[in-house]
């Protein structure tokens, strides 16, 4: 290697990794701690003390004492993550699992399988509120509303992607793990995903087999997702108030999993934007084209609408979805190389990943000087974050929505909307938003 060339940057290697389990210091992993447990955090865990360290607990609820079992971290670590697995003092919101594989040592797809849903739903508004203020400098009052039509919390995914253990049964994996664990039933899966017998076959010799139903009545098993996974083309269906249209969608690619949330999306957005004849509107992250196709019908003809998306199957189901309006302009990119090239809008949506859109494309965003941002977050601290940095660039937060579109899970979804503020308006955002990134 000459001076000048790169280092790989690979796995490190046995001489890293063995000092930083020295530094570590012995495991404490199967320690039993008795602890008070406190306020909820990010991603499905509340949050305890012992001996001036923090310990991250799952299956435990605010002010509860537990006995919890360390299942990560050693003497030198700055906090532990531990499973409660004896409630001696119980949470007046615990209630019993409604499922067979949750718990400790079971499967992770869910986090709050104990817990009442209406106080999931506090929770999941507390850690948004906590992420506003944290990495914004916002403090807001949020509310996280039930999806359209739901009622128990329970069949509700339509779209699940199953691991495969050794002995070719489908399961979901331990929380913070690759082991499997094998299932006998999912309550959170629509049961037209348990009736494709998904979980009593054989899928020896395969990684994982994804399982997705539509609204329509369709349905796709895909064995070896990444090979199989445009084998099968659903239609869905989207009805709100003021529109309703079909969606053709990729077996496996991105789609709303809970039925009632593309209605309940569409509809906060037209309501956030306000759309009027002959605006022109981005639509950034557009999958498929679930909020382009109702915004260019808004628009009308004398309007536009542009749409970016980088996977190129949904960007060409978003060119056959919207059929007959011409003023539909797919764009197939990353939107951070496709959104210099773009002229400015009077209106944009964005629906980024869970990463969050990032510094430089909402600064971007906001330099086009749009009337309103709707931005559509999976993460509330990402979304925090990019409000952070739109409220330097201009933008203050007038609404946010927030859905609770994956009970029994800490997962919400969150509808912002972002309008210009004058010079003399515009609020101090903090400086550091590096935790945004954990």
């Amino acid at each position: 290697m000459t001076p000048s060339a790169p280092r790989r940057r690979g796995r490190p290697g046995y001489a890293a990794r063995s000092r930083r389990a020295l530094e570590r210091g012995p495991s404490l992993v199967g320690t039993e701690l008795e602890l008070d447990v406190g306020s909820v955090a990010h991603g499905g865990f509340c949050v305890a003390r012992h001996d001036g360290r923090v310990v991250f607990v799952r299956h435990s609820l605010p002010g509860e004492r537990v006995r919890a079992v360390v299942t990560e971290g050693g003497e030198g670590d700055r906090f532990l993550r531990a499973d409660a697995v004896e409630v001696t003092r119980p949470s007046p919101d615990r209630v019993p699992s409604r499922c067979p594989h949750a718990g400790p040592g079971g499967c992770g797809g869910c986090d709050w399988q104990h817990v009442d849903l209406a106080a999931q739903r506090a929770l999941k508004a507390s850690v948004v509120a906590e992420q506003l203020r944290r990495l914004a400098g916002l403090d807001r009052e949020v509310v996280v509303e039930a999806a359209p039509g739901e009622s128990d919390g329970l069949g509700w995914r339509t779209r699940v992607e199953f691991a495969v253990d050794p002995r070719g049964h489908a399961g979901l994996r331990r929380a913070r793990s690759h082991e499997v664990v094998a299932l006998e039933h999912c309550p959170i899966a629509r049961p037209e995903v348990l009736a494709t017998g998904v979980l009593e076959r054989d899928w020896s010799g395969r990684r994982a087999v994804q399982v997705a139903v539509s609204s329509t009545g369709g349905r796709a098993v895909l064995p070896q997702p990444g090979v199989d996974e445009q084998a099968e083309t659903l239609v869905e269906r989207v009805t709100t108030p003021t529109w309703s249209g079909l969606f053709a969608v990729a077996g496996a690619g991105f789609w709303q999993v809970h039925p009632g949330a593309p209605a309940a999306l569409v509809g906060a957005v037209l309501q956030a934007l306000e759309p009027r004849s002959g605006d022109r509107v981005l639509d950034l992250y557009a999958g498929v084209g679930l909020f382009a196709l109702p915004l260019a019908d808004a628009v009308g003809a004398s309007g536009a609408v542009v749409a970016v998306e980088s996977d190129p199957v949904a960007a060409d189901l978003a060119r056959d979805n919207a059929g007959d309006r011409p003023w539909v302009t797919v764009r197939d990119g990353r939107v951070e190389d496709v959104l210099p090239t773009l002229p400015s809008a009077d209106l944009v949506v964005l629906d980024p990943p869970r990463t969050g859109a990032g510094r430089v494309i909402v600064e971007q965003l906001c330099a086009r000087r749009p009337r309103t941002i709707a931005y559509v977050a999976c993460d509330p601290a990402a979304l925090a974050r990019d409000l952070g940095y739109a409220a330097q660039a201009g933008y203050s937060l007038a609404e946010l929505t927030a859905y609770d579109l994956f009970p029994m899970t800490h997962h919400v979804e969150c509808v912002a909307v972002l309008r210009p503020h004058s010079l003399d308006e515009a609020p101090e955002a903090p400086e550091n938003h590096a935790g945004a990134d954990g």
